[in-house]
């Protein structure tokens, strides 16, 4: 039995080098043939990739993530959790998908920007440098998050009045702007 150390504390674990490619794919995990898994990659834990999705650079798929589709993970970017990355979308450089994020259509995540909790980036939205999209975030269509900016989804717990809406803020600079739709 092959076995790989994916350095994620639970020692070399039974897996295999994907056929195309030639990078490394715990036994747990499930990669198409089609796809992709770059000589350096590494897809583990009980992670999925298929379609023809690329996996590539030093990138790692893990825990339960899924990459499908046409998407890219490459550089050194991390896809984990209950993530998915799938379309067209790209993740790269040492960005991070993590929790139950989703990056979807022909979204770009790249430099050292994360997405996390419940929040989707769709459309042809890029997050870049610093930045962080969490909660129940939402960046869609051709929207820029860059810098050091902050998008999260902030409901209060105590609100006094009947208002359920959720609002939207961003933070940037040390200081915070409220999101509001212009119709």
């Amino acid at each position: 039995m092959t076995t790989f150390n994916f350095k994620d504390g639970n020692g070399p674990v039974p897996a295999h080098q994907h056929s195309n490619g030639g990078g490394w794919v715990a036994d747990t995990a499930y990669v198409d043939v089609a796809a992709y898994i770059g000589p350096d990659a590494q897809v583990f834990d009980n992670a999925r990739v298929s379609g023809n999705a690329h996996v590539s650079g030093n990138a790692q798929v893990f825990d339960n993530a899924r990459v499908t589709g046409n998407a890219r993970v490459f550089d050194d970017a991390r896809v984990s959790g209950n993530a998915c990355v799938y379309g067209n979308a790209r993740v790269y450089k040492i960005a991070r998908v993590t929790g139950n994020a989703r990056v979807f259509g022909n979204a770009l995540v790249s430099d050292d920007a994360r997405v996390t909790g419940n929040a989707r980036v769709s459309g042809y939205a890029r997050v870049f440098g610093n930045a962080l999209v969490s909660d129940d975030a939402r960046v869609s269509d051709n929207a820029e998050v860059s810098g050091y900016a902050l998008v999260s989804d902030d409901v209060e717990d105590d609100v006094e009045d009947d208002d359920t809406s959720e609002d939207i803020f961003i933070e940037m600079n040390g200081k915070r702007y409220k999101l509001v739709e212009i119709a």
